[in-house]
C-alpha cells in the first residue's frame, strides 16, 4: 500500500511554496546561462575594434584616424564597425569610458575610506602610477590634451566621464583632510587640480622628452605628497 504524504509532513520551506535549495540553484544556474559561442565572438570583436582604435589614434590623433585603418588593424571589414559604433567620435568615446572608468571606480573608492590622508595619498600615488603611468590609459589623456581644444565635444564628454568624478573624489578626500588639520592650506580643498596636477605634467613630459630624460613618475608624485604635507624628504 502506497504511504501517502500529508502537506503537514512537507518541509516548511514546501508547504510555504518556496523552492528548496536544489531547486534554487538549477533555477540561478538557468537564468545565468553562459554566453553562446556567437555572443563571445561578438564580444571579442568588440574588444579587437577598441584596441585597434587606441593604436590608431594614438598614431595619428582623432583628427587624422581613419576607420578604414582601424578596421584593418582589427582585422574586420569597415562595416563591421558600424554594427558596434555610429561614428569615429562615438568609437573614441566609448574608448575613453572602457579603459578610464575602472581607474575612477578606484579614485572614488579611495574617496569612501577613513584613513589619515598621509597614507590615502600613498595609495593615490599607487593608482595613479599603476594605472595610468604604466598603462596605456596615459595615451588616452595625452589624445585629450592635444585634441581636446579642436574638439570641443570630445573634451566636454571627458570632462563629464572622467574628469568631474575624479575630482570630485579628490575633493572629498581633501576636504576630510583640511578638517581634520591633515593639510594646512585651503586652496587644496577649492582646486583638488593642484593634486592632480604632476599627473597631467608627468604624461606629457614623457610624450615629449622621455628619451632624453625619463621621468621617475613614482618618486616625482611622492614627492608632491611630501610638499603637500610639508614632510622633509627624509620622510
Amino acid at each position: 500500500m502506497a504511504t501517502r504524504t500529508s502537506k503537514k509532513s512537507l518541509p516548511s520551506r514546501e508547504r510555504a511554496g518556496v523552492p528548496a535549495p536544489r531547486a534554487e540553484g538549477q533555477a540561478a544556474a538557468q537564468r545565468e546561462k553562459p554566453r553562446s559561442a556567437r555572443e563571445v565572438r561578438s564580444a571579442a570583436r568588440r574588444e579587437a575594434i577598441l584596441a585597434a582604435a587606441l593604436d590608431e589614434f594614438s598614431a595619428q590623433g582623432f583628427a587624422a584616424a581613419r576607420l578604414d585603418d582601424v578596421a584593418k588593424r582589427a582585422g574586420v571589414a569597415k562595416g563591421t564597425i558600424y554594427l558596434y559604433f555610429a561614428d569615429k567620435e562615438t568609437l573614441f568615446q566609448e574608448l575613453v569610458r572602457s579603459m578610464l572608468t575602472p581607474v575612477i571606480g578606484k579614485f572614488e573608492a579611495l574617496a569612501l575610506i577613513d584613513i589619515p590622508f598621509s597614507d590615502l595619498a600613498e595609495r593615490l600615488v599607487d593608482v595613479a602610477v599603476r594605472e595610468v603611468f604604466n598603462s596605456r590609459r596615459k595615451d588616452i589623456i595625452r589624445l585629450i590634451i592635444s585634441e581636446g581644444p579642436r574638439f570641443p565635444a570630445i573634451a566636454e564628454f571627458y570632462y563629464r566621464e572622467v574628469l568631474s568624478r575624479v575630482f570630485s573624489a579628490l575633493q572629498q578626500i581633501l576636504q576630510r583632510a583640511f578638517d581634520r588639520g591633515e593639510i594646512r592650506h585651503r586652496g587644496l580643498v577649492a582646486f583638488p587640480q593642484l593634486l592632480a596636477a604632476p599627473v597631467l605634467v608627468g604624461i606629457v613630459w614623457t610624450s615629449l622628452f622621455d628619451k632624453q630624460a625619463p621621468l621617475d613618475a613614482r618618486a616625482m608624485l611622492k614627492a608632491h605628497v611630501d610638499i603637500l604635507l610639508d614632510r622633509g624628504s627624509e620622510s
